[in-house]
Formats: C-alpha cells, structure tokens, sequence
C-alpha cells in the first residue's frame, strides 16, 4: 500500500528532576547539600531511510515518546541524560506542525533533523544552598520536553513530472526509457501510484522521473485519483505533458492540455509557470492532420513539441535527449524551508505570556494556569524558603493581583492546578 500522509505526535523526554541530599559521612559534621542535577530527555530526531518509499509504517504507530532523563543523586551526581529517538522517514518527507501548519523540515538530504528538543535536568539542592539558607530541602524538577503533533507529506524527488489524463500512455513511456516496470493495461486509473524511474542519458547523466497517476478535470478540487498525488509534482523542476493526439477516447488533444494545465494550476500556483514539454504520443494510430493541428496549437505557446509513440518506442530518445538538455538549464530539485515560529506560539512554549484564567465556584478561586505546574513540584508546603518562593511567582505573573481584583479576602479558598491554599493578604 502506498501511504504519502500521515499524522503523529512526537514528544521529547522529559528531564530528570533534581535531588534533594545531604552530606553523611563519619567525622564531617553539617556536610551540607549535595543533591546533583537530573539528566537531560531524549531528543526526538527524524532521519532519511532510502529503504523507506512509503508512510504506512506511521498509520500503525502514532505516538512516539523519546525517554526521560534519569533523576540526580546524592553525592553530587547528575542523572544519565536520555538517548535520542530517532524516527526514519522516506526522502522527500515535509514535516509540518498539524496545528499552524508551518514547515518545521524538508527530509530531501541525510542530514538528521531535531524536531523536539528534551527538557534540561532540573537543579539539584546543592544549586540553592546561600549563606542564610544552608539547608535548602527542595529542588527543581526537570524541564518537560517538546511536544508537537506533526503531518508527514510524502513529495517525491523526482527531476521530471509526467502528468496528463489516464491512458494516454505515461506509464509506457516511462517503461520503455527506464528500468521502472509500472502496470500497463488499456484501461483509465491503470496507474494507482506515483512511479519512479531512473533514465539514463549517457554513461555519466541520469535523471529522475515520475509517472503521476493520471489526471481528469476536478483533479484539483479532489475528483479522481490525481489529486491524492499532485503533491508529487511540485518539486520536479520539468513537466513532461504527454497527450493522446490520436484523440482515440473521443476528446480534442487541444482541450486535453489546457483542462490538465488548469488543475495544475489550481493546485499549485507555482505549477503553472514550471517549464514544460509536450509529448504527443500515439502518433502512429494519428492522422497527419491531427498532429499538425495539435504541433500549431502548442507551439503558439512556445512550448518545446515532440510526436512520440511510446508502444514503438519512435521519438522517445529525442524527447529524452531534449529532456536532459532543458535539466541541465533549470536549478535543483526544490527543497522546502523550514518556517520560524511564530513569536504568539513561541512565548506560549517559552512560558512568557504567563496566560492564566481564574473562575469562582462556590467561594473557591480557581486558577487554571498550565505554564505553573512544572513550578508547582517544587513547592514543599513543610519548607519554609521553598513558600516564599512560590509566593514570588504568584506575585510577579499578576495572579495575586488578580485576585485582589476580583474581591478575594483573606481566609478564602484558592484552588490553583489542585493545589489548595487560604489566601493570606
């Protein structure tokens, strides 16, 4: 089965969280803090596979979690940091983030790709030790790591596109220039899949072809099969347009390319201005008329024409000696940017907005502030420095003067991510 979409979560590990110790050792009075920092989480990397041409491994599993950084110890030990999860994709995956939508990786070269990075360690006690608090009993916990929901898109790489209506002879074309061995049979919607060939030029050129399951009028708005694989086309850098001149179906070969052209141009803009060659094929089962009507027709456009029967193989190697020569003019095989983070969804994973909502129920505040939670496990209600912290935090993120606004008094209930406490003015 040939799968070009998937979506995922991916979830970086978590670091370790700090270690609360004290020194003990026989003869060595107030040893003094010595709890070391947590280990770092596992990063989650993507990495090309070429033994993958599909996504169908990723409609099974969908959900991969990179392991957690090993908690810090006594002794000023820091905890093992975790090992990376690599995900092995196909080449020519984009991954994008499935909430903005926004280009996080093109997977079109072996270089690995860092898509969520794991939380750092946090701090051991020994980190928190001053000259009037020799004795801290707390410590941070470790940083959450990265959290994405991603779409994998499958475009292929492929140096020439083949596009046209079904049965007008792409697959032959492509099995009679290239070692590729596609179905062919005299029936619409043959092909069921993109199809690559490797085609030789001479001993020392090649190019990348692919045969695009064919296309019918609506393609772009999703009728038919072509409009699942389009995507394949936008990366190839030449567009092989090949026609059925011999008009044996009963449609008018002039039609036939604009309606094709037109879907690929609703598709993608960019589609419409790609570098094109027409491929006239079945030329042997057309009159002479035809293929002048149809050679006029075209090259009004000033579009490179080539009259081919691919069954007999005629004008196939001057269309691939063509072929190669327009390649040889055009730039690379289009890679795709990753796109910034947008600074609203930066601050959110930053925890610079500080966003937080308060609700009153029965005389019970309730705070619902997400970003507060990893701060939250650090807070030892028996320690007396560990409080005066926490009220800081309350104080700079504007929770308390919130619910001072709100007509808060003292003694009142505040319920803050299940954590109760009276307020105290």
């Amino acid at each position: 089965m040939f799968v070009d979409q998937a979506r995922i979560k991916i979830k970086a590990g978590d670091g370790g969280d700090g270690a609360v110790s004290f020194h003990r050792e026989k003869y060595v009075a107030a040893g003094g803090p010595d709890g070391g920092d947590g280990g770092r989480g596992g990063d989650v990397v993507f990495q090309v596979d070429d033994n993958f041409s599909t996504l169908i491994d990723f409609r099974y599993k969908r959900k991969y979690v990179a392991e957690r950084g090993e908690n810090g110890s006594g002794r000023n030990c820091t905890g093992k940091s975790a090992q990376p999860l690599v995900i092995k994709v196909p080449r020519g995956t984009v991954i994008r983030d499935a909430k903005s939508g926004r280009i996080m990786a093109d997977m079109s070269t072996d270089e690995p790709k860092v898509l969520a990075r794991g939380g750092q360690g946090g701090k051991g006690n020994v980190h928190f030790a001053t000259s009037t608090r020799q004795i801290p009993k707390f410590a941070k916990p470790g940083y959450p790591g990265e959290e994405f929901e991603v779409t994998l898109e499958l475009k292929l790489l492929a140096d020439v596109g083949l596009v046209g209506y079904p049965n007008v002879g792409k697959s032959t074309l492509i099995s009679v220039v290239s070692a590729a061995k596609p179905k062919i049979a005299n029936y619409h919607f043959t092909t069921l899949t993109p199809v690559l060939g490797v085609v030789r030029v001479d001993e020392e050129k090649s190019f990348v072809m692919a045969d695009i399951p064919g296309l019918i009028e609506g393609a772009g708005d999703g009728v038919g099969l072509g409009h699942e694989f389009l995507r394949h086309v936008e990366r190839c850098r030449l567009i092989v347009h090949v026609v059925d001149v011999s008009g044996i179906e009963g449609r008018d070969p002039c039609d036939d390319f604009d309606v094709i052209n037109a879907e690929l141009a609703k598709f993608n803009a960019e589609l419409a201005e790609r570098p094109q060659i027409v491929a006239a094929n079945k030329c042997d089962m057309a009159s002479e008329e035809q293929i002048e009507k149809f050679r006029e027709f075209i090259e009004e456009k000033n579009i490179p024409f080539f009259c081919i029967s691919a069954a007999t193989t005629q004008g196939t190697s001057e269309l691939i000696n063509k072929v190669s020569e327009v390649l040889d003019t055009l730039p690379p095989i289009k890679e795709f940017e990753a796109e910034p983070i947008p600074q609203e969804e930066l601050n959110e994973m930053l925890g610079v907005d500080k966003k937080f909502e308060i609700t009153v129920e029965d005389d019970v505040y309730y705070v619902d502030a997400p970003w507060i939670q990893p701060i939250m496990r650090t807070v030892d209600p028996d320690d007396y420095s560990s409080l005066q912290y926490f009220q800081r935090v309350l104080i700079n993120s504007g929770i308390i003067a919130k619910l001072e606004e709100m007509g808060i008094q003292e003694g009142d209930t505040v319920s803050l991510e299940g954590f109760e406490f009276d307020f105290v003015n």
